[in-house]
């Protein structure tokens, strides 16, 4: 039978059935036409272009429609504000590979689409473009559907699997059209946190760090140098070194640029509670205060106590030694990481970190949860912020209310780090030197500040160091956004560099660096505990 013969009759019926039927519901009209072809009740060439032609009109009736409403834009102002918000709207789905994938990508196609129409697409470009991805959807559809009736060696056994592929077809096409968008968002989301290389997980992005120090440690014979570099804290500060130490020696040699604190023993709930009650009158110090664990590192078990209640509720989480500290509201705090040679006179600054404590704000209509997932990074973070808002995230913020999601200075708690090179001076130089070398055996690590000015602290007055960490420490700056990866790791190889040559100094003066199996006992100790501390603020 030839092709042209079947312009009569019903198989010209079916055609203009399939053809009107992609109007209400396209997917559906292919699917009937794919199962009539198997099923040899209409021509499979009938069938096919009838499907083509179904999709190929629509897609061509919505380019009309959009350059029809473009053309009366230019004649009201009305018609001419709504067409140019509309471009606004549909700017990123402009471009030919973008028309051409919306066809197999829901929630795209429109906006293509429209934005093809808006933008003037040259009209034989646009119907060569929906022409071709009609074809090969058209084709996915009827090679979907055909292949489970191929096998069938009945009559009955066929129709059975045809309608069973029909509606596994239609049940796939619905499912993929209602729930794609919610997958492609996610897929989506994926795809930018692995492109943000600042929220990858520790293990994945200090595994060059790992091989930088195998390197260096065999370029200066002996892998951990870096427990020497600081000779006043254990390992160096690469791991189990005490705050309460470090903080003790600065708030001898200068306590006008230290914030108090002091140490409360492990014991019982009821004995630490009164050790804290007893500092606060000893040394009149009101709420809020801080509580930390002696050991912590990142941040962790961080917390910003504004009552007796709450320092209770602390204590049943917490067993070991804590740090209790005066609170320094800032509202400004920055990581300074400096490095001074054994027998130098003087040091440097290697990078300043600004810290950016990030908030939401309220609308009245969305919950904490939703307004975390609306910032375009918070969102990435939210796990860390819900477990820390806990029931609160369920809460509603009126409008223009402001809610801080983290407290602790820490990217891995939520901080926002941005480069604060601006800031250094030769007045903050001077000024970390005088500090450092006041602290006997100190070389390398990173001083966190609080303080109130950026002018202030660039002629090193006005801050408040709240921790000096050691040699594990980084140069935080390097989780600025602007900063690619390979920006990074190259700033911690020369950091690395720097810890493994002041070590190596000092084994040269006499230290004896602690082995690597030594360390490693101590890092796993530390793990154990750490998985008790509470979540931070």
């Amino acid at each position: 039978m030839n092709f042209f013969d079947l312009h009569l009759g019903p198989s010209f019926l079916a055609a203009l059935a399939i053809i009107a039927g992609a109007f209400v519901s396209e997917d559906a009209a292919t699917i009937t036409a794919a199962t009539l072809a198997a099923a040899s009740v209409l021509d499979a060439r009938v069938s096919f272009v009838s499907a083509v032609a179904g999709l190929w009109v629509g897609d061509l009736g919505v380019y009309g429609a959009v350059r029809w409403w473009r053309a009366r834009a230019g004649k009201t102002r009305w018609f001419s504000q709504a067409a140019d918000s509309l471009k606004r709207d549909f700017t990123m789905a402009r471009g030919d590979w973008p028309l051409a994938l919306s066809r197999f990508f829901p929630g795209t196609r429109l906006p293509a689409y429209v934005s093809a129409g808006l933008n003037r697409m040259p009209f034989a470009r646009y119907a060569a473009i929906t022409g071709i991805t009609a074809v090969l959807w058209t084709a996915v559809v009827f090679a979907a559907i055909w292949i489970f009736p191929a096998q069938a060696e009945t009559a009955r056994e066929r129709a059975a699997y045809l309608g069973f592929a029909g509606l596994a077809a239609f049940v796939g096409l619905w499912l993929w059209k209602s729930q794609g968008k919610q997958l492609h968002g996610s897929l989506q989301k994926i795809w930018q946190k692995v492109m943000r290389w600042e929220f990858w997980p520790a293990w994945l992005f200090y595994t060059p760090v790992t091989a930088m120090c195998v390197w260096l440690g065999i370029r200066y014979r002996g892998i951990s140098l870096p427990t020497i570099a600081n000779l006043n804290q254990k390992n160096g500060g690469i791991i189990g070194e005490s705050k309460m130490e470090i903080l003790h020696e600065l708030m001898k040699s200068s306590p006008a640029s230290t914030a108090r604190a002091w140490i409360v023993a492990a014991g019982s709930e009821e004995e630490r509670l009164a050790r804290i009650e007893s500092i606060l009158q000893m040394h009149e110090l009101s709420f809020p205060f801080v509580l930390k664990p002696d050991t912590a590192q990142r941040g962790a078990g961080f917390r910003k106590v504004q009552s007796i209640e709450d320092a209770r509720n602390y204590l049943k989480t917490v067993a070991e030694s804590l740090v209790l500290q005066e609170y320094v509201a800032g509202p400004n705090e920055a990581g300074i990481f400096y490095y001074r040679f054994p027998g130098d006179a003087h040091g440097h600054i290697f990078g300043i970190t600004r810290k950016r404590f990030p908030i939401v704000t309220g609308d009245g209509v969305h919950s904490l949860e939703a307004l975390v997932e609306q910032d375009e990074r918070a969102r990435f973070l939210k796990k860390v912020y819900l477990m820390r808002l806990g029931t609160e995230a369920n809460r509603i913020p009126v409008v223009g209310e402001k809610v801080r999601l983290v407290e602790a200075g820490n990217h891995c708690q939520g901080c926002i780090f941005e480069d604060g090179w601006d800031l250094h001076s030769e007045e903050l130089r001077r000024a970390l030197d005088e500090i450092s070398q006041e602290i006997r055996g100190f070389h390398v690590g990173r001083f966190d500040v609080r303080y109130i000015t950026d002018e202030e602290l660039s002629r090193g007055r006005g801050f408040q160091i709240i921790e000096l960490n050691g040699a594990a420490s980084e140069a935080t700056n390097i989780y600025d956004a602007k900063n690619s990866l390979w920006t990074a790791y190259r700033t911690l190889y020369r950091q690395w560099k720097l810890i493994y040559a002041i070590g190596s100094e000092n084994r040269k003066r006499g230290a004896v660096p602690r082995t690597a199996f030594a360390v490693w006992q101590d890092w796993r100790e530390f793990s154990a505990r750490a998985c008790d501390f509470p979540i931070a603020d």
